[in-house]
Parts: structure tokens; C-alpha cells; sequence
């Protein structure tokens, strides 16, 4: 017996009609009939009554019917048993996320997560850029978007994937009509920085560099979000700096009187990296999916 014949045998049963089994099966209906001939003389029954006008299963076809299925299952199920046993378990990672991360940078990060699939399940963790390094540090967390620069740990590997260019968060009616502002007109506002939470070294250092630059007055909104910060500009009190490109989701928190201007005498970048451990990616759990990493971003992005 072949498992054509199985196949044959189950195909006629499905359709109870040799002609329209055999278009199934892309032949002619008389070398059909031949081979469930063939099937009923090696297996000692008669499968189908025949007449000029019905098949129907005999008793004997009846019983074949789920032995037939039950095998061709099995054969047919061979092929991806055999590619699940030899394909490694996916491992779950995760990834640290920042806040406000650009549109294009989260479309990278897909596309790298479908680029691991086979061998990893990237997982998103949020989080502020130091916490997050922390976290990296002490393996919690497999590797990190991060807000450059980040960490001094020589144990620490990164590798830069988008620069964005920041600009001057301005109460929008005092600055009605401009399409730029130089530095020293926002002398006369508070700068408000960072919410606590996102706070980290690029910003620290961006608050030390627009005080040598003459921006003298601050603003201290304790544990304020992006909310409060808008608020506070938008009711002319201070100014802060974000992102400028109008799709980064930050820009989802300026209230009406709110508007983003780039800078005519000072060009700010916001440098973003992904993080990992140079123990866990040189010949470590991570090695394959760094690579990954080095592919999808080979060319950092920039808004």
C-alpha cells in the first residue's frame, strides 16, 4: 500500500464522485478508479458502492476513513515537526524604551524585532535613559534605546541610531508670526528643562550650556510631565527645548499657546543609541541579535 492510494482513497471519499476527486487530484477518472481497485484489493474490502448515479462508503470505507486521515496528518506534519525540533526556542528579551522615541526610530525597532523572530521575542521596557542603562548594567534588561551620552561603563557597548534636531518651546503669541528665535530673546523667560523623570546627562549638560550662553533664569517644576512644562510655557513664564521635527510625540503635549521654533544662533541635537553589554553580544546570548542590530541600523537615522 502507498500513501497515494490514502490519498487517493481519501479524496473520493471527501467528494463521494470519482470525476470531480479526480480534477482534485489533477487526473483522469478511470486511472482513479483503477488505483481505489488497487486499495480495495490489498486491503480485502469493498470501500464504495458504485452505481451509475451515487458513490457511497461501504462499512469498511467508513472505518478507513479515520485510519487514512489520521496517517496523511502524521505524514503531512513531518516537514514542520522536524523544523520545530531543529529551530532554537525564542528567547524573550527586553528592549528599554525612552520617552518620546521618534516615529522612524519605533519603525526600526520593528523591523529589527522581525528580523530577530526566529530566535528572540523583543519585548518593550519604559523607562528614563539612566534607569534604564542601570538596568542593562545588571541584566534586567538585554539592551536599551538611550538618550547619548549614557553611561561610562567600559563594560558597555553602544552604537548611535538617530540624531534629532531640538528646538525653543515658546508661549506661541509672544512669538506670533517667527519662524526662528535667537537665545537672547528668551533671556527675559525661565528655562524649564526635562521632566525629572526623563532627566539625564545630554540635558544636564544642555542646562550648563545655555547658562554659559546667558539663559541665567530657571524654573523648578519638581516631578512636572511634559503637561506641566507646557502649561508653564504656555502661560508665559518660561520656555524649554524638545524635539522639532512636528512628528515626534512629544509634540502631542504643547497646548495651544504653545508653538515649537528652531534656533537661529544655537543648533541642539538630541543623540539617541541602543545600548547592550560587550560580555553578552562578544560570543554571548546576544551575539545574534546585535548583529541584527548592526544591520538594521548601518545608517543612523536623523530628523
Amino acid at each position: 500500500m502507498e500513501l497515494l492510494h490514502l490519498r487517493y482513497f481519501l479524496a473520493v471519499a471527501q467528494e463521494l464522485n470519482f470525476s470531480t476527486a479526480a480534477r482534485k487530484l489533477h487526473m483522469a477518472a478511470s486511472p482513479l478508479s483503477r488505483r481505489i481497485k488497487d486499495l480495495e484489493n490489498e486491503v480485502g474490502h469493498r470501500l464504495f458502492d458504485r452505481d451509475t448515479h451515487h458513490v457511497r462508503l461501504t462499512a469498511a470505507g467508513n472505518a478507513l476513513l479515520p485510519i487514512a486521515r489520521g496517517v496523511l496528518e502524521q505524514v503531512d506534519s513531518i516537514t514542520w515537526r522536524l523544523d520545530e525540533t531543529a529551530r532554537p526556542q525564542r528567547t524573550t528579551l527586553l528592549l528599554g524604551m525612552p520617552t518620546g522615541v521618534h516615529p522612524d526610530l519605533r519603525e526600526r525597532m520593528d523591523a529589527l524585532a522581525e528580523r530577530a523572530s526566529d530566535r528572540f521575542e523583543i519585548k518593550r521596557w519604559p523607562g528614563g535613559t539612566d534607569r534604564l542603562v542601570d538596568a542593562v548594567c545588571d541584566g534586567r534588561l538585554a539592551l536599551t534605546l538611550a538618550r547619548l551620552p549614557a553611561g561610562g561603563d567600559p563594560a558597555l557597548e553602544q552604537l548611535p541610531v538617530m540624531s534629532e534636531r531640538l528646538g525653543a518651546v515658546v508661549p506661541r503669541d509672544r512669538f506670533a508670526g517667527r519662524e526662528s528665535v535667537a537665545l537672547a530673546e528668551l533671556a527675559e523667560l525661565a528655562y524649564a528643562g526635562s521632566p525629572t523623570a526623563v532627566t539625564n546627562a545630554y540635558f544636564r549638560g544642555l542646562d550648563q550650556q545655555l547658562a554659559e550662553l546667558g539663559i541665567k533664569k530657571r524654573i523648578e517644576l519638581g516631578s512636572a510631565t511634559f503637561e506641566g512644562i507646557s502649561e508653564i510655557v504656555s502661560s508665559g513664564l518660561a520656555f524649554s527645548i524638545s524635539m522639532l521635527d512636528s512628528r515626534s510625540p512629544v509634540q502631542n503635549y504643547r497646548l495651544d499657546n504653545v508653538a515649537v521654533l528652531p534656533f537661529s544662533d544655537f543648533h541642539p541635537r538630541l543623540e539617541t543609541g541602543l545600548i547592550w553589554r560587550k560580555d553578552r553580544a562578544n560570543g554571548g546570548d546576544l551575539r545574534e541579535v546585535v548583529a541584527a542590530v548592526r544591520e538594521v541600523f548601518a545608517e543612523p537615522l536623523h530628523s
